[in-house]
């Protein structure tokens, strides 16, 4: 990454947060890469969801609210933009109702991406839209170690005999070898599921799977220390589905799940994430219809702030 940022956000004190086109933070659209270490990229599509569709609109709707964001990182004491230049790349053309297709459009985004070294932040859409990303990263960086914050495991193996689907991405992931499973984590998992073995499944496909109440008994530094026990140097790509969180804090998902995690607890994670070899993030599930005073679209813009910082936060040197 540059030490001397391109792009960053509009400063507030030029013109108030609520105007302009309706990018991330208000960093400027650009396509170019020259120069670019961060790109937001929008991933909408959401016809791999299992039950609610509605996703295609969280790029929109997690832009719209990233406004109301401030640029500096109290808790890091750092101007993420001081050390980064990041744009917002727009949206890639995914087609609704076709998966495979979209996977290639975005296969190829992300793979031209990484050969130019910037690092993309995609924005959901349903979850299995990160197969498409894991697929252009994987071209470039080789096998991915992945870190997955989410209710559910997403390795089951098909939904009505359809092998691409938000619940199935990591199983076709593993099978295509792009991601790692002994260098994986899963964080978060709870709720109800189809198998009582299901959990154990994911194990037993290498994953280190914890459960939310496995998480609830780490504090911030130990998972931090778990997570970076199990990834190592490998390259990084950090998933978060937002039912991670509790419906009470983020009601705007597709799959819900009581017994979740506060906004609070969630972001402390985030903030205190290890310094790994990160390639790529995403934040998916986001579903605007289904939201309240845009708290979930609020929260998942947040979690994306806090991802700009960990990479910012090791070209500061900490």
């Amino acid at each position: 990454m540059n030490n001397k940022p391109k792009y960053g956000p509009i400063h507030h004190s030029k013109s108030p947060r609520y105007t302009g086109i309706r990018t991330f933070m208000k960093l400027p659209q650009v396509s170019n890469l020259d120069g670019v270490d961060i790109a937001i990229v929008g991933l909408p599509f959401d016809t791999g969801a299992s039950y609610r569709s509605g996703s295609r609109f969280g790029p929109s709707g997690i832009r719209e609210i990233s406004m109301l964001l401030r640029p500096a990182n109290a808790f890091h004491k750092i101007n993420p933009f001081n050390y980064c230049s990041v744009i917002d790349y727009g949206d890639l053309p995914l087609i609704p109702g076709h998966i495979n297709e979209s996977h290639d459009i975005i296969k190829g985004s992300y793979s031209n991406l990484a050969k130019n070294k910037v690092i993309p932040i995609g924005l959901g859409g349903d979850h299995s839209v990160t197969l498409g990303e894991l697929r252009g990263l994987s071209e470039v960086y080789g096998p991915l170690s992945l870190v997955h914050f989410d209710a559910h495991g997403d390795t089951w193996d098909n939904y009505w005999g359809k092998k691409y689907t938000h619940g199935t991405p990591f199983r076709r992931a593993l099978e295509e070898q792009i991601i790692d499973p002994k260098t994986s984590i899963q964080i978060g998992i709870r709720g109800t599921v189809y198998d009582p073995t299901d959990v154990e499944e994911a194990k037993n496909l290498g994953f280190d799977v914890l459960t939310a109440d496995e998480v609830r008994s780490l504090t911030e530094k130990n998972l931090s220390e778990r997570i970076k026990n199990r990834v190592k140097n490998n390259p990084v790509f950090l998933t978060f589905d937002i039912d991670f969180f509790d419906p009470a804090y983020a009601p705007g998902t597709g799959t819900p799940e009581p017994g979740g995690f506060t906004s609070y607890e969630g972001i402390n994670f985030i903030k205190n994430m290890p310094n790994l070899n990160y390639v790529g993030f995403d934040l998916v599930e986001v579903l605007p219809a289904l939201d309240h005073a845009e708290i979930t679209s609020q929260l998942g813009a947040s979690i994306v702030y806090e991802f700009i910082s960990l990479l910012a936060l090791q070209e500061s040197d900490f």
